[in-house]
């Protein structure tokens, strides 16, 4: 069959509906104000004619992509993936499409948000840490609004949604505390992530409230995956060298559910009735049966949703260096079968 090229415009969708060309671009806008009757018709006439506008041409006039750039970090840990899902599904409701980025091992956000800025980019959405003033700057200079999801940069004038992770930790230190754990093993993740300092952090200072000697924690190096939990817990506990903890906490469900493999698989121990394990985060393979782990949950929907609704406000703002709002979201308790209960 030989090719041909469709020149189908809004100019004829307009005069086939017998409307603007206005009120074609209004019709496929979501959100615009355009009367349900001259949407049906616009509709109609689009679909006889086989029309589907033209996003670089709508960019052209109105100079906007309604192309946001989601920066993932941690492609290693699921519940990024979950998030980069949820980001997508919510932009491309609100008639805005997604441009993903990831970024490399050794490299870091600047990098990354370098490699944005050659593409043209309404804004940007961050999930990774370390982010220089430059960088910023760098945005901001070119009118790009940034929001930091589920992480925050000191010192630095940008957006944040967040989930309260030091209450996240501390309510974990109290169900472990409850459960009768007098020992812990903390599995950290990213040394230079502020999740989870701040998970750690507050898992620590209660435990510490409570009166608990700091050489009852034990903090193990994850590295935020589950291959670099899973040998870091085989080499603390894979022998019997080192006394088993009551109670392990690591910071994401990925590594929760590496150390619940070593202690099953390598150890042969029982969980919870050996040592108790939690998580943070709430990843759907967490809930599988072969884990049923207790966890923290972290509302990824709303948190998803605010943080875009952060992002229209900041595309709004006058001065992007003065827009620096922060939203932090609390946690919520799962529980399930890998600590003891009454």
């Amino acid at each position: 069959m030989k090719r041909t090229r469709s020149h189908i415009t809004s100019r004829d969708v307009a005069l086939l509906a017998g409307v603007s060309q206005a009120s074609v671009s209004r019709a496929f806008t979501p959100g615009s104000s355009l009367s349900d009757d001259k949407r049906e018709r616009v509709l109609k006439a689009a679909q006889q004619l086989n029309y589907i506008p033209n996003s670089i041409a709508s960019s052209l006039t109105t100079a906007r992509t309604n192309t946001i750039a989601v920066i993932i970090g941690d492609t290693d840990n699921p519940f990024y993936v979950h998030v980069l899902r949820a980001f997508m599904a919510t932009l491309q409701a609100r008639g805005r499409q997604t441009l993903t980025f990831a970024v490399q091992p050794g490299s870091s956000s600047d990098d990354a948000i370098q490699q944005v800025l050659r593409y043209r980019v309404d804004g940007i959405i961050l999930t990774a840490a370390e982010l220089s003033s430059r960088v910023v700057t760098l945005c901001h200079d070119r009118g790009i609004p940034i929001v930091l999801f589920n992480r925050y940069i000191p010192g630095r004038k940008v957006p944040v949604v967040r989930c309260d992770n030091i209450g996240g930790g501390q309510a974990m230190a109290d169900a472990l505390l409850k459960a009768g754990a007098r020992t812990f093993a903390v599995i950290k993740g990213d040394p230079m992530g502020t999740t989870s300092q701040d998970r750690v952090r507050g898992f620590n200072d209660r435990l510490f409230e409570e009166g608990l000697r700091r050489d009852a924690v034990y903090e193990i190096e994850g590295g935020s995956t589950y291959n670099g939990a899973f040998e870091a817990v085989l080499a603390a506990y894979g022998t019997t060298k080192r006394a088993l903890p009551d109670a392990i906490f690591a910071v994401n469900d990925i590594m929760a559910m590496a150390a619940i493999d070593v202690l099953r698989h390598k150890r042969e121990l029982a969980v919870p009735g050996d040592v108790m394990v939690a998580g943070f985060d709430n990843i759907p393979e967490g809930a599988r049966a072969s884990y049923d782990l207790t966890t923290l949950d972290q509302p990824v929907a709303q948190m998803v949703e605010e943080a875009v609704a952060m992002l229209e406000k900041s595309l709004a703002a006058d001065d992007l260096d003065a827009f620096a709002e922060e939203r932090i979201v609390p946690s919520e308790m799962v529980w399930r079968g890998t600590i003891l209960r009454d």
